[in-house]
């Protein structure tokens, strides 16, 4: 039996940490000197948001195939111009978002009015003023209804390649292109950066918002546009299979941040593949774990499921922090010490990557077609 530590040897062990070191700020001083405050102090979510943007640094290095997983209204908070940034740099490859931040960024590419409210407002009087309120940003019902009437349009004039079962990154380059061509101010949609730079975007589900519902409605007038989430799931798991390293910095959590987790245990589910789980695991988050919510999960419990890797803690980080605050910091610091990386243009790759793992899951169940069905809709797209 291995003899205990004595309380000496405990203290040296515990007091050889860096000491914390009290914030000296001065006048001019840059986020990397701001951030490099913060790991000098080390403590709290101040310490924690230093090692976010050392975490993303290093996903950076490795040349890891990056996601980016988007919950909360992060669009109308503007914070739409700071993943535009990280697209162009080339430190985000795909996303995952909810549809809701998809549908309000084309506000901005649109023109319409997306204004600063307030939270201590009479909502009532904003009902009759025709305006919608998320917490302190105004948006207006004729937003609502002049990107509903882009989408419908879209939809009706959507190419024979989109018409029928496609994934949610297929509908969203489809629309991020039409933006570039035809919206006034495409240089705001990060919907459209995407689409420029062959970054695809995954919606979990689909339904739960209004591109969704559009799609819908266009069914009741012979809409032939169907979108498929088992594509989605193929899909997003062909790029983690391809990939030599997987790393992703979550917004929030919710269903975005599951569906990409998810593709290590897909792969271990259709390909008997078990790889231990994604290498660098970045969350900036406001739930907290112990309401067991999927939002507040840590990374040692996606561990326990296969999701993350459980020999490299040090690339697991969670920051409890509002993303509107600590997500520019981190993207800013990346931007200020790392160089950009060539994109990957995953969108012009998904009919090879798709055909990658059907060839790996032929390999391993030899005779099975299924896949390669379930596939033909997203081959139409080339």
């Amino acid at each position: 039996m291995p003899k205990k530590p004595t309380p000496r040897q405990l203290r040296k062990r515990y007091l050889s940490r860096p000491p914390v070191e009290p914030m000296r700020l001065r006048k001019g001083m840059t986020v990397v000197d701001l951030v490099d405050v913060y790991r000098r102090a080390g403590a709290f979510n101040g310490g924690r948001l230093a090692e976010g943007c050392d975490l993303f640094g290093r996903m950076i290095d490795a040349n890891a195939t990056i996601a980016l997983t988007v919950t909360g209204a992060m669009a109308p908070a503007g914070v739409g111009g700071a993943i535009q940034a990280m697209i162009e740099a080339g430190f985000v490859d795909l996303v995952i978002s909810t549809g809701a931040n998809l549908y309000h960024d084309l506000h901005f590419a649109l023109e319409l009015p997306v204004v600063q409210g307030h939270f201590q407002v009479d909502d009532r009087e904003l009902y009759r003023a025709g305006i919608e309120r998320i917490y302190d940003v105004f948006i207006t019902e004729d937003s609502l209804l002049d990107t509903d009437a882009f989408v419908r349009e879209a939809l009706e004039k959507a190419p024979p390649a989109l018409r029928g079962r496609i994934s949610t990154a297929r509908l969203h380059d489809y629309l991020g292109q039409l933006v570039l061509r035809h919206a006034p101010l495409p240089q705001r949609s990060w919907v459209a950066t995407a689409a420029r730079h062959g970054v695809p975007i995954f919606t979990s589900s689909p339904g739960d918002s209004s591109i969704g519902m559009n799609v819908a409605a266009m069914k009741l007038r012979g809409g032939e546009t169907t979108i498929d989430p088992d594509l989605d799931v193929l899909e997003t798991t062909a790029i983690v299979y391809d990939a030599d390293v997987n790393g992703v910095v979550i917004l929030g959590g919710g269903s975005p941040k599951n569906f990409y987790l998810q593709t290590q245990p897909t792969l271990w589910q259709i390909l008997d593949l078990n790889r231990g789980g994604h290498e660098f695991m970045l969350q900036i988050s406001t739930d907290s774990p112990q309401w067991g919510g999927l939002s507040g999960a840590t990374p040692s419990e996606a561990i326990s499921w296969g999701k993350i890797q459980a020999d490299m803690l040090k690339n697991h980080v969670v920051v409890y922090s509002d993303s509107t605050i600590s997500a520019p910091i981190v993207f800013a610091y990346a931007l200020s010490t790392r160089k950009p990386r060539k994109p990957r243009r995953l969108m012009d790759r998904l009919d090879g990557l798709y055909e990658k793992l059907h060839r790996a899951h032929a390999k391993r169940h030899p005779g099975s077609d299924a896949m390669r069905d379930v596939g033909k809709a997203t081959r139409k797209q080339k």
